[in-house]
């Protein structure tokens, strides 16, 4: 049996650094995402998901990333596929909320977050939001 959901989230930058989330319960590095609401567009969806897991709600999206499915197993089914769109975002300002509260946000360079991100398809959006990053945008 194959799950299928929408998921999306953000490559977020700052100052030359990615926000990345630290999961000490899962020994997880990760980025923020999660699913589209009913009703939602994949850029709200992934607004919101930033702003929930890492507490960062000043954020300005710079660019669509596109779109990749993953597979994997799950506890609940055969495999779980899921439909990610990620979008190159900048963080206008500090932390305004508290976030989730199993997840650290972090901020590292471009090469220790693709790096250290616990899995492959994370470092793939890394990669693509480097490519598409401009350092000179205001």
């Amino acid at each position: 049996m194959i799950s299928r959901y929408r998921a999306a989230g953000g490559v977020v930058v700052h100052d030359h650094e990615v926000l990345v989330l630290l999961r000490p319960s899962r020994d997880e590095v990760r980025l923020p995402k999660g699913h589209i609401d009913p009703g939602e567009t994949a850029e709200q969806a992934a607004i919101r998901e930033v702003a929930e897991e890492s507490g960062y709600e000043q954020l300005e999206v710079l660019a669509d990333l596109g779109e990749q499915t993953v597979r994997f197993p799950s506890r609940w089914s055969d495999t779980v596929e899921r439909v990610e769109r990620y979008f190159l975002m900048r963080a206008l300002s500090g932390r305004t909320g508290y976030g989730e509260w199993e997840f650290e946000p972090c901020w590292l360079s471009w090469d220790e977050a693709e790096h250290r991100l616990s899995y492959e398809p994370e470092r793939e959006w890394v990669r693509r939001a480097r490519a598409a990053f401009s350092p000179a945008a205001p």
